[in-house]
């Protein structure tokens, strides 16, 4: 079953287009089916479960029915927009300020795509582009967020453990659409991308700590991570020189005791 309803928060509308299912295959892949057939910038789709949910590399994203936000943002950056890697960067950003407007806490953001709290992830980023269909082209931004505990996870928290009272999806989905709007308009000139690469880099719990990366192709590489580019990249040291990580899995090194979390 599909239903629409316009949102209305702070009365922002370039993402109202919202439209909720009882269960899915994968929100970002239907968003994405959608943006091949021509659907315009601002469609949101929101289901209660998914089937077959992905994260980043295809791994699975399953969680139990009503447990979590599963929403994907269909976009469509205008040309002079920067990288549409900071999609990503602004639905990160959007997705904290979204924890803090509805529920009261404000997740850090671990590179590349994690919220996290106390070390615990409550919630994950994928942003896709979309091959074929009209221009311009479309990055479809997909947020999963733990609401409801307990997660069948290790190392997974949900909101309302955070909380430790009852956190509203639909409350934290109007906050997380607002937020998206003010980041992702922010990404059409260079001022306002500058701001949110600095907001980010503000709140990115990956910076200042010493990492282990496991990058595509099963190369690692240790060192401590300093910055981000504006491309939304990991800068990492390691030993004499600095290399730049545009995408890869990142454990922090616990201090004193070598391992990684």
């Amino acid at each position: 079953m599909t239903t629409r309803n316009a949102r209305g928060r702070s009365g922002g509308t370039r993402f109202s287009d919202v439209r909720r299912h009882r269960e899915v295959g994968s929100t970002n892949q239907l968003a994405a089916e959608l943006a091949r057939l021509g659907a315009p910038e601002g469609v949101v789709v929101v289901a209660d479960h998914q089937t077959a949910g992905r994260g980043r590399r295809g791994r699975s994203w399953d969680t139990r029915p009503g447990s979590s936000l599963l929403v994907s943002v269909l976009t469509r950056p205008a040309p002079g927009s920067g990288p549409t890697t900071l999609v990503a960067v602004a639905g990160g950003m959007a997705a904290a300020d979204a924890c803090l407007d509805a529920a009261g806490f404000l997740p850090g953001l671990k590179w590349p795509n994690d919220l996290v709290v106390g070390g615990h992830k409550v919630g994950g980023i994928l942003a896709e582009v979309v091959a074929g269909g009209a221009n311009p082209p479309a990055v479809v931004l997909g947020l999963g967020l733990n609401v409801t505990g307990p997660v069948p996870v290790p190392g997974a928290v949900a909101a309302d453990e955070v909380t430790e009272r009852p956190v509203d999806r639909d409350e934290l989905l109007a906050a997380f659409l607002d937020r998206l709007e003010l980041h992702y308009a922010r990404l059409s000139n260079a001022a306002g991308r500058h701001r949110v690469l600095d907001e980010f880099r503000g709140r990115c719990v990956t910076l200042g700590r010493d990492v282990r990366i496991l990058r595509p192709g099963a190369h690692v590489l240790e060192g401590r991570a300093t910055d981000v580019t504006p491309a939304g990249s990991l800068v990492v040291s390691a030993d004499d020189r600095t290399e730049v990580v545009s995408a890869g899995d990142v454990d922090h090194v616990r201090p004193g005791d070598h391992r990684f979390r």
